[in-house]
């Protein structure tokens, strides 16, 4: 789609629909630098697969590169399935998290592919054999999010809370750094890191507030309750500036919360401000 530069609501789609391999698409992830697009899905036919996109539109999907889930379409979960699709801070490197099923001793895993460059008239793709790692401690891996600088990743998980891995450079091996237990968590699942603070928030979708934590060991710097808006939970979100914003389903209502962020200097530390709520 294309966004009209005077009104950002105007969209425009660029060529035409095309046919993505597998089943029941939920996570898609885009590099700008490397002109590629791809999509996971999570249905019985399950996995990635990748294509290009220029001004004209989006080109053909490649072969799908199977995560093997024994699922249905639609799927049964949400354990046992894929969560997210993300690239590296250099868009060297996909990641994929895909949920475990504890109940019935599944363990989940964290995914890479290689990126591989295009050359003359080829695009760019990734690689077709994955390196998976189950870091110690995690099962149910959800949101995920690039730690700016480093080679570290900051990732949800339902069962528990939250964790750090660190990603190794040799062998795309991905370990755990840090875990951190969220008291009295449902399901914690999405994650944002702000770059005016320097730190991640995730949301719980059986929770109605916003857990604030460490990049380095994903200690808890502070909760901030919005029960009082009556929302059983927050679902995905993501900060730019001093703002987050989170949406919620609820009562039919679609909410979206425009979470103000001031930092204070003098104790380095962060504080509500302001919350502005807009039902649409």
């Amino acid at each position: 789609m294309a966004i009209d530069k005077d009104d950002p609501t105007k969209l425009t789609m660029l060529g035409q629909p095309v046919q993505i391999q597998g089943e029941f698409p939920n996570t898609v992830a885009v590099s700008q630098k490397n002109r590629l697009t791809c999509v996971g899905t999570t249905g019985a036919a399950n996995g990635i697969s990748c294509a290009s996109f220029s001004r004209r539109g989006l080109g053909q999907f490649d072969q799908l590169r199977s995560f093997n889930l024994d699922q249905t379409t639609p799927p049964v979960g949400p354990t046992n399935s894929v969560s997210q699709l993300f690239f590296s801070e250099d868009e060297s490197t996909l990641f994929a998290t895909v949920k475990g099923d504890p109940a019935v001793n599944n363990t989940g895993f964290f995914s890479t592919f290689a990126v591989m460059r295009g050359h003359g008239s080829s695009h760019a793709t990734i690689g077709r054999q994955d390196v998976r790692s189950s870091p110690s401690g995690t099962a149910v891996l959800f949101g995920s999010a690039v730690i700016p600088g480093n080679s570290s990743v900051f990732v949800t998980d339902a069962s528990f809370g939250a964790a750090v891995l660190s990603i190794d450079s040799s062998n795309s091996g991905a370990s755990l750094v840090a875990r951190q237990a969220i008291d009295d968590q449902a399901a914690t699942c999405w994650v944002t890191i702000s770059r005016a603070t320097g730190s991640a928030f995730v949301t719980d979708v059986g929770r109605n507030r916003v857990v604030e934590m460490s990049v380095t060991d994903a200690s808890i710097l502070g909760e901030t309750d919005l029960s009082e808006t009556g929302a059983p939970g927050l679902i995905d979100l993501r900060s730019t500036g001093n703002f987050i914003y989170a949406s919620v389903l609820a009562m039919e209502l679609r909410t979206l919360l425009s979470l103000y962020w001031k930092f204070l200097v003098d104790r380095e530390l962060l504080r509500w401000c302001r919350i502005l709520m807009l039902l649409a």
